[in-house]
């Protein structure tokens, strides 16, 4: 159970994640601030939550900038940024355009670095009360990474290079901001059950073969990484910072299914 009162801005908050991370944070107590480029779905989730929403182009950083801002002025601060924007692209190399690898990493690491410069003006050490530990709490920043990063895949070099930039992301910003309390922390999905992974379940045998590639014989579920995202997010978790967790199913770490 996470702690009340959070004030969180979620990029991407539409999307099969980030809304399970949104309903997740609500029913907790928390307020978030809903950020996406769809203005219809945006604000259907918007309503259904009574949340404030604003529109943005992740891609661009400046954007971050300015709706980090404007979340900061509505909430009252923030405690903590959610990047849950991100896309997908299966290609080898050579049939990959320079248009697709430019759109891969502006969706994918762009954004983030987005998060991570938002975050190093606006969650600042001692704004939002103690931690446990009595010392001040600067805020928390989760980024989504992939085990793609982790374990070698065909056909997924633009993918998976934005999302090993993602964990660099991480563990420099996590020592850059040390001093300011500002928690930075990953999440690396296998495959999970979203609207943006419905070309690779949407056929039997398209699925079937990407059970196969999880020890634990099954996609994940979008409120599994909401729930590990919203763990992080916690000013509880006050003493976790430079690490990337693996929600995959054993994907990225171990071999073979046992029969």
């Amino acid at each position: 159970m996470q702690s009340a009162q959070q004030r969180v801005l979620i990029l991407g908050a539409y999307g099969g994640t980030g809304s399970a991370l949104a309903r997740l944070l609500v029913s907790g107590g928390s307020q978030v601030f809903l950020a996406g480029r769809d203005s219809q779905r945006l604000g259907y989730l918007a309503d259904q939550l009574a949340m404030p929403h604003g529109l943005l182009d992740a891609s661009n950083p400046d954007a971050i900038d300015a709706i980090a801002d404007e979340a900061a002025a509505t909430l009252g601060g923030l405690t903590g940024i959610a990047n849950c924007v991100g896309s997908l692209l299966l290609k080898p190399a050579h049939l990959t355009s320079t248009a697709d690898w430019n759109a891969t990493l502006a969706a994918n690491l762009s954004s983030a670095f987005g998060c991570v410069r938002a975050a190093g003006r606006l969650l600042k050490a001692g704004a939002h009360g103690k931690a446990l530990d009595g010392s001040s709490e600067g805020g928390s920043v989760v980024l989504v990474s992939s085990a793609a990063a982790r374990v070698g895949l065909a056909n997924h070099e633009t993918i998976a290079a934005a999302k090993a930039g993602v964990i660099g992301l991480v563990l420099s910003a996590a020592a850059t901001y040390a001093r300011q309390k500002i928690r930075f922390n990953a999440v690396a999905p296998g495959l999970v059950r979203t609207p943006l992974t419905k070309g690779l379940t949407s056929s039997e045998l398209a699925e079937k073969a990407s059970v196969a590639m999880h020890p634990l014989g099954r996609l994940g579920e979008p409120e599994e990484v909401a729930r590990v995202i919203a763990f992080l997010l916690d000013p509880a978790q006050s003493w976790i910072t430079a690490q990337v967790i693996g929600i995959d199913g054993g994907l990225a770490d171990v071999r073979g299914r046992p029969s």
